[in-house]
């Protein structure tokens, strides 16, 4: 009756197996985790960030000097899973590649950013929105 169950991956609660919590996020390994049918997967990094796609995804990165239709190459693979085999870099998979076709260019949400100081009489108000480019992942290559 006093019992309190958790529900979570092992790695989490441990904080141990860091590769292990990024593949489980895949759905391949683990009891009590379902695998999904599904392509092959990438983790690939542009624009400083990581991003995990498979083909026919279409995700939005940080922006990049590529006309809209026009094709795009990304050769910093991390990961790569397909089925219940997981290629982890190091820091790249050798060979691997991701390309992708240009969708559209575009700007995000506006953030505002409000500075205040109380009985000082300062207000600052100003506001921000990213520029972003949409591609349409069309193809994972272990090379």
């Amino acid at each position: 009756q006093g019992e309190i169950a958790i529900f979570a991956p092992p790695s989490i609660l441990s904080r141990k197996g860091e590769f292990r919590r990024i593949a489980r996020s895949f759905g391949t390994l683990g009891p009590g985790f379902t695998r999904q049918d599904f392509a092959m997967q990438a983790v690939i990094k542009t624009g400083g960030k990581q991003y995990r796609v498979s083909e026919g995804d279409k995700v939005n990165i940080e922006s990049l000097a590529v006309d809209a239709g026009e094709g795009v190459e990304f050769a910093e693979v991390l990961m790569l899973a397909d089925d219940d085999n997981i290629e982890i870099g190091t820091p790249f998979v050798e060979g691997a590649k991701v390309t992708a076709k240009v969708v559209e260019h575009g700007r995000g949400e506006k953030i505002l950013i409000v500075k205040f100081k109380r009985r000082k009489h300062y207000l600052r108000r100003k506001g921000h929105r990213q520029n972003y480019t949409r591609v349409e992942i069309t193809g994972v290559t272990k090379g």
